[in-house]
């Protein structure tokens, strides 16, 4: 095995910053995971079936990969605190319109303005970390901010699936807008200005920019690898919950539990994940990763009727290996 590889101090304030942005990354990631275990809910209030869920699902993620090419030309020549907080802020109305929506085409058209901000938003917050993180450190450090998903499916999920089954599908939406509102004003007052970037920035136009993205062959290897392996995730995660309610045989209050166990494992897991890619190789962690991550998948997509806990088990193995995957990969891009 090669030899642990030697990491620079870390800088002042780094871990509040961190921490910060994965309160920010923690706000997004409800806001779009809270929607796959209400689709059985949605799919009865609604009347919707399994393609209407699916487009539920995808509007979010197309208007997101339509924004950041777009952004891709323009966000550069801002400040990168105000424009995480602006988007921010966008995202905070669609989440909030989203939970006030009366029909299926006006709630899918508010998942597309969460696409078009949180997309972008979620890019932004690990390109602030490749800026100010040193590579030796950054596997963990984006691990870090990753662990926003497991406590996303660890406290976050199952209490909005709490406040949905009490008040309402709409509850949750509008109170993670309002608790992003704080979150905001927060990171508005603890985020330092981010402008180092600016002066190279400045020097290109729209063309110009385009050709640094796209005449870089390593860039086209990072979006054809980044494309795969959110295929690979987000190809089965919207439909987990639905499966395990119409095939598995857990009931709709189960599944919390689900999203609980699934999210606290990972949250274990993630951090020796990213501790062990800095030390050893961010490729070679994530191949092993990714590899062991094609069982759970095939198992958790052919689950016959199994008791609660079967079904949770192996759930629990599918989120800690597809998750697992993103620390090293965001570290490797």
């Amino acid at each position: 095995m090669p030899a642990p590889l030697s990491h620079p101090a870390r800088a002042p304030h780094e871990l509040s910053l961190l921490l910060t942005l994965a309160t920010v990354q923690f706000t997004h990631i409800v806001d779009f995971m809270v929607i796959m275990p209400l689709g059985p809910q949605f799919m009865r209030l609604f009347d919707m079936g399994p393609r209407e869920f699916g487009l539920l699902i995808s509007s979010y993620t197309f208007a997101a990969a339509v924004s950041g090419f777009v952004a891709a030309f323009w966000i550069d020549r801002f400040d990168r605190k105000r424009a995480l907080l602006a988007l921010y802020a966008g995202f905070i109305v669609a989440t909030a319109l989203c939970g006030l929506a009366p029909t299926y085409g006006l709630l899918v058209a508010t998942r597309v303005g969460a696409g078009l901000f949180g997309g972008v938003m979620s890019g932004l917050v690990f390109t602030i970390i490749a800026d100010l993180v040193p590579y030796g450190r950054r596997a963990r450090a984006t691990a870090l901010v990753a662990t926003s998903f497991s406590l996303a499916a660890v406290a976050g999920v199952p209490l909005a699936l709490w406040l949905a089954a009490r008040w309402g599908w709409r509850t949750p939406f509008l109170v993670l807008a309002g608790f992003s509102l704080l979150v905001a004003l927060g990171a508005a007052r603890l985020m330092p200005p981010l402008s180092a970037h600016l002066a190279g920035a400045r020097r290109r136009g729209p063309l110009g920019q385009l050709l640094v993205i796209f005449g870089e062959h390593n860039h086209l290897r990072a979006f054809a690898f980044m494309i795969a392996l959110m295929f690979a995730g987000f190809s089965v995660i919207p439909f987990i919950a639905p499966t395990m309610v119409a095939n598995v045989g857990m009931a709709e209050s189960e599944l919390p539990l689900l999203y609980f166990c699934g999210g606290l494992a990972t949250l274990a897991t993630a951090q020796l994940i990213g501790f062990l890619a800095d030390r050893y190789g961010k490729q070679r962690l994530f191949t092993i990763v990714a590899l062991a991550s094609i069982a759970p998948i095939l198992i958790i997509t052919h689950l016959p009727r199994l008791p609660l806990a079967a079904a949770v088990a192996w759930s629990v193995l599918f989120f800690v290996f597809v998750a697992g995957r993103f620390g090293p990969a965001m570290a490797i891009v």
